[in-house]
């Protein structure tokens, strides 16, 4: 597989055990690049983007604008 959409149309199709098997290759991979990852344990990572998500969302609620998913 080498193109994002064709991951995307094969994940549909997964056991939810290989979805987790996928999810561990995934982690693992952000682990070994060791970029912009904040907070890093059994359950997964936290990056730079996910803080910075957040804080998209917190300053919208301020500015009392209405949240985005």
């Amino acid at each position: 597989m080498s193109t994002v959409a064709e991951i995307a149309g094969a994940i549909s199709q997964l056991s939810n055990d290989e979805l987790r098997e996928v999810e561990k290759l995934v982690l693992n991979s952000y682990r070994e690049r060791r970029i912009g990852i904040i907070f890093d344990d059994t359950y997964g990572t936290f990056t730079e983007e996910d803080l910075r998500t957040i804080q998209e969302q917190a300053l919208r609620v301020i500015d009392g604008e209405p949240s985005r998913p």
